[in-house]
């Protein structure tokens, strides 16, 4: 029975469930179930991962983990990404609140206010970040980011700023602003890596706490 959930997939689906393996086997649906539960087999989830070919893999690694783990003395380390398309939703009818016994009650149907970009910096040591809405998200935007993040950081101090490999983090003004402002840095992580940059932990935090995923994927504002 765990050969034939682990190493073939019936003819007319995609992976096997436990009463189309009961019927299969001539065992009962509740065995197949507690047997899957006592070997942590679960067919009908599936992980997904994504290989980086960047050929600077483990030198961009090591320089981002060093940044984490060994930050340059004099300095301030931050993580920097953009929230692209966040909506701005609203419900078309007040939220009716939750009560013992009754559950809160949203309308169906929204609201829209158009969409936004979020860029936020976070600030590895202290967990504080500097943020910024924009209409568009183009190398104007990022540079314009880049000035705020410069006037926000206390003179003194070195910047280095963790950010992925966007075409608009990398343009000829873009070059044109860091040689202007020598004391900031930009350290790169490796394509389809953006799990090193810290700041998607945050994002992540604000997703789940403050914006929904609904219709569709739709990220909504939380009133």
């Amino acid at each position: 029975m765990l050969t034939l959930t682990l190493e073939t997939t019936p003819k007319h689906a995609t992976q096997c469930s436990t009463r189309s393996l009961a019927a299969h086997v001539g065992m009962s649906q509740s065995a197949i179930s507690r047997i899957w539960r006592a070997f942590g087999l679960k067919p009908h989830l599936v992980d997904t991962f994504k290989l980086s070919s960047d050929p600077q893999f483990v030198e961009k690694v090591r320089d981002v983990v060093g940044l984490y783990l060994n930050p340059p003395e004099a300095a301030m380390v931050l993580c920097l990404d953009e929230k692209t398309s966040v909506q701005a939703l609203d419900r078309t009818a007040p939220i009716l609140p939750l009560l013992p016994g009754v559950r809160q009650r949203a309308s169906h149907d929204d609201t829209h206010h158009g969409t936004t970009n979020l860029y936020a910096a976070l600030d590895v040591a202290s967990g504080k970040v500097i943020t910024q809405m924009t209409a568009r998200r183009r190398a104007v935007e990022f540079k314009r980011f880049l000035d705020r993040v410069d006037k926000q950081v206390p003179t003194g101090l070195d910047v280095h700023v963790i950010c992925d490999n966007s075409s608009t983090h990398k343009t000829p003004a873009v070059q044109r602003w860091l040689l202007a402002h020598p004391r900031v840095h930009l350290h790169f992580t490796p394509t389809y890596s953006s799990w090193l940059n810290l700041v998607e932990r945050w994002f992540a935090e604000l997703t789940s706490k403050s914006l929904g995923s609904e219709n569709g994927g739709g990220r909504r504002f939380s009133k």
